[in-house]
């Protein structure tokens, strides 16, 4: 018998500075079996962090050629494609052809990343953004996890702040450059 996808229910007070984005969001996010915890804490502060209207999440699993998340305009054309975790070099290949702009948030080790992707083509590879959140807010929300989750971020200067459980953490989201 095959396992089903968990839904979360988020609830998030959003006051993006950085970005002028103040928004109160109910996220809905079904985390397959396969997906480790902090790929959906990851895959849900990344959807805070790149909101705009047209943001979606894919199908997951049953659309293999679709980003984690996407940016449309109004036309349905393809604004932002954000990866999650740690894709490969020919994922993100695809990708920059597909779209102006690609962004990477990951859990892993950049480091293990970015060697990964050593000697390997990504098209405009210098204008992928890959972006790793600091641990401790991962994990912070990670610890929280349940169905429903409430949680305010604050993005300021760089900076984030998550109010979760009557707990506040900050940290950077630190911005990576790809080999190119």
């Amino acid at each position: 018998m095959a396992l089903t996808s968990t839904m979360h229910t988020f609830d998030v007070a959003l006051s993006n500075v950085d970005r002028g984005v103040y928004e109160t969001l109910a996220i809905k996010a079904a985390r397959h079996p396969s997906e480790s915890e902090e790929y959906l804490a990851v895959r849900v502060l990344a959807y805070c962090l790149e909101y705009a209207e047209g943001i979606a999440f894919s199908r997951g699993l049953s659309e293999p050629d679709e980003p984690a998340i996407s940016v449309r305009d109004l036309t349905g054309a393809l604004k932002s494609w954000i990866e999650i975790g740690a894709p490969d070099a020919a994922r993100l290949h695809k990708a920059s052809k597909a779209s102006p702009r690609v962004a990477v948030y990951t859990h892993k080790d950049p480091r293990l990343l970015l060697r990964g992707y050593e000697g390997q083509r990504i098209h405009r590879a210098e204008q992928v953004e890959l972006y790793a959140p600091d641990r401790e807010l991962v994990d912070a929300l990670v610890r929280q996890l349940d169905r429903r989750v409430s949680f305010a971020l604050t993005v300021t200067d760089g900076q984030l702040f998550l109010d979760v459980g009557g707990r506040t953490v900050s940290g950077a989201l630190a911005r990576i450059a790809l080999p190119g």
